[in-house]
């Protein structure tokens, strides 16, 4: 192995690079980026940065002599446009051809957009430090944010844009917010945490329109059950999901299907593994494939394939419990494990007052998710082992109530 290219300038990514230079590694490493910036993280995006309370060189991954340190060869402000899994090369926008022995597609994804905003001012998505900024620059106390989609993306951006001042609504297309991934009862919880500081929240209504004059956005049409209602606002931020950055990957022979179609291994052809938020992967510990939009993921992933690459002899499947964390005012809500497509989401422990909340998750006949807000460490430790172990929903039940 003498040259691994890695596609993919991002959390997963940079992890990928530096667990081969600790297990040894010492070939040839290119990282090619489409962004100008150096690695950075990207959930402080929606939180620490959009506040105020976190200028743009704290969200640096790695400081300039470290990424010396590493001997990487950086290609970055370029995209990769083509792969060709037979001569081992890629092909960038600019138009060099770069060969490999091993690659790691680690290309992220990109939001999604409403039909028809383009060019108009005040129509935000949020995925890059410019994104950020940009609508950082225009969170003023008085003015009107309409958040269209209450994911977890949206309400951390609506919680900020509160705490800034602003005015804002949240709109939904489905009954309760969250519901498709935690299930109703934490949807509804954290709903209330939201209406509980001022938000307004739009359920089961679908966006129809955005208004605009002169260029810039005056506010968004929805059409729910009542009725059609236009909504005033300033800005309105897109955050209805995201897309796996795949299309570079068309005409490689290479599996694409909601994201590169990889095995346990991670990887998706010989020679050719994906990280993070574009990788589509076999996961045996919950006997599915799955796609998870993670920083905590990517990176865990990135180290995994790292060392499937230098290891030799016996391999080890990725199989880890999925973690996120998201910040919602005072509250930190965390969850352990792949909560999507669970057939029971049971409330062990609830208390709004507070802002306690305990949620176990069961898919068949097994615990395969917790998520938890205000709760001790320790606990939700306890639950998470539950997952990791994969004990049955009985067993799990019957150790929390005896």
């Amino acid at each position: 192995m003498n040259r691994v290219v890695v596609v993919g300038a991002s959390a997963g990514g940079l992890t990928t690079v530096e667990a081969l230079r600790r297990a040894g590694y010492e070939g040839a490493i290119t990282l090619v980026g489409d962004e100008a910036e150096p690695p950075y993280d990207r959930p402080p995006l929606s939180k620490h940065l959009l506040s105020g309370a976190w200028e743009p060189h704290r969200l640096a991954l790695r400081s300039r002599s470290e990424l010396t340190a590493l001997a990487v060869e950086l290609r970055l402000g370029v995209a990769a446009t083509a792969l060709d899994p037979v001569a081992r090369s890629v092909l960038l926008a600019d138009g060099a051809e770069i060969e490999y022995d091993n690659l790691v597609v680690a290309t992220g994804v990109r939001p999604r957009r409403l039909p028809g905003t383009g060019g108009v001012t005040g129509v935000h998505t949020l995925r890059t430090l410019q994104d950020a900024l940009t609508l950082r620059a225009r969170l003023l106390p008085g003015r009107r944010l309409v958040v269209v989609g209450a994911g977890f993306l949206g309400t951390e951006v609506a919680a900020v844009a509160r705490g800034l001042g602003v005015g804002v609504t949240l709109v939904e297309s489905a009954p309760v917010p969250l519901a498709a991934a935690v299930g109703e009862q934490a949807g509804r919880f954290l709903t209330g945490l939201h209406r509980d500081h001022g938000v307004g929240v739009r359920t089961g209504a679908e966006v129809t329109g955005v208004l605009s004059t002169g260029g810039s956005v005056t506010g968004v049409r929805l059409a729910d059950a009542a009725g059609t209602t236009v909504v005033p606002a300033d800005d309105v931020l897109v955050a209805i999901g995201c897309v796996p950055n795949s299309e570079w990957l068309a005409g490689s022979g290479l599996t694409v299907a909601d994201g590169l179609v990889c095995d346990e291994y991670c990887v998706a052809a010989p020679g050719v593994y994906g990280v993070g938020d574009v990788a589509r992967w076999y996961n045996p510990l919950f006997g599915t494939a799955m796609r998870i939009e993670h920083r905590t993921n990517a990176a865990e992933q990135g180290m995994a394939v790292a060392r499937d690459l230098v290891r030799g002899g016996e391999r080890r499947p990725f199989a880890p419990v999925p973690y996120f964390w998201s910040d919602q005012y005072d509250t930190k809500v965390q969850a352990h494990g792949y909560l999507r497509g669970h057939d029971e989401a049971l409330v062990l422990d609830s208390d709004a007052t507070v802002r306690r909340l305990l949620v176990a998750y069961r898919t068949g006949d097994r615990i395969t998710g917790v998520l938890a807000a205000g709760v001790p460490p320790r606990t939700v430790r306890a639950w998470r082992s539950l997952v990791a172990t994969r004990t049955s929903w009985e067993a799990a039940l019957a150790g929390q109530y005896t």
